[in-house]
């Protein structure tokens, strides 16, 4: 099957602490169903420091449920749900539900 969300796409967080935010998804996990999303889901870590890293508290994007994110849609940025649609060459693309534009090229 083919994915609804993928690295690179422009989503839109729907429910959770960080609804409403946007962000370039950075990674996609399909076994835990999780996605790494730029800007969002914002956590601290406290470091011990090393002889690599400093020491102190970082802040880095911790993984959020698929579930959670709509794909943006080109047109408007609003959330979309994603179908899907045959070209006349054969290639199968992603449409927005809400537009109906193309999200691959």
């Amino acid at each position: 099957m083919a994915a609804k969300i993928r690295k690179g796409d422009r989503v839109v967080v729907t429910t959770g602490r960080d609804k409403g935010k946007t962000g370039e998804v950075r990674q996609v996990m399909p076994t835990e169903n999780h996605a790494i999303v730029a800007g969002v889901n914002l956590v601290h870590r406290h470091t011990r420091q090393t002889a690599q890293t400093e020491g102190g508290i970082l802040t880095k994007e911790a993984p959020i449920q698929l579930s959670n994110l709509a794909i943006a849609d080109p047109k408007t940025g609003k959330p979309t749900r994603v179908g899907f649609k045959t070209l006349d060459d054969g290639r199968k693309v992603r449409v927005a539900k809400r537009s109906g534009d193309l999200i691959d090229g």
